[in-house]
């Protein structure tokens, strides 16, 4: 395989993470998959962490983030057993 397919098809797999991410939010639902409003949702957090308050919006996202991952981790387990 040519080194600019291997390339795509890293680009391509990370975009689909991205995508699921935004689904797995529930944010496509909540907006009725209105892609204005989520741009513009991700605009908005854009511009927090171009502002003086990234440090406390990393923090406050990165631990809501793992909060949610361990909830999904959990049910997982809890649904193998």
């Amino acid at each position: 395989m040519r080194t600019w397919q291997v390339e795509r098809r890293k680009r391509t797999r990370h975009l689909i993470e991205l995508g699921g991410l935004v689904v797995k939010s529930g944010i496509v639902d909540l907006t009725g998959d209105n892609r204005t409003t989520i741009f513009g949702a991700l605009l908005w957090m854009a511009d927090r962490l171009k502002s003086d308050q990234r440090e406390r919006a990393r923090a406050l996202w990165a631990a809501k983030g793992k909060q949610a991952f361990d909830m999904d981790s959990a049910m997982l387990v809890r649904t193998d057993s």
